[in-house]
């Protein structure tokens, strides 16, 4: 089931027109289109809070090495 973009009542997939507020609906092709943008998207923010956690415990790591040298 899909919502309209419109006013968010529920639709049929595939409607081109909402049946409540007479709103027109994405296509397939726009549909499938952002949902490859979306994807691309979760990828790369996925991959920048791996880098994120990598350089977070490289730091960890740095601080407790410095920690080690003082003792």
């Amino acid at each position: 089931m899909a919502f309209c973009i419109n006013c968010g009542q529920m639709q049929a997939d595939g409607t081109r027109f909402c049946r409540f507020c007479g709103g027109q609906q994405p296509g397939e092709q726009l549909i499938a289109r952002l949902r490859m943008e979306a994807e691309a998207i979760r990828y790369q923010l996925q991959q920048m809070q791996a880098q994120q956690a990598q350089q977070a415990q490289q730091m960890n790591y740095g601080q407790q090495q410095n920690q080690q040298q003082r003792w």
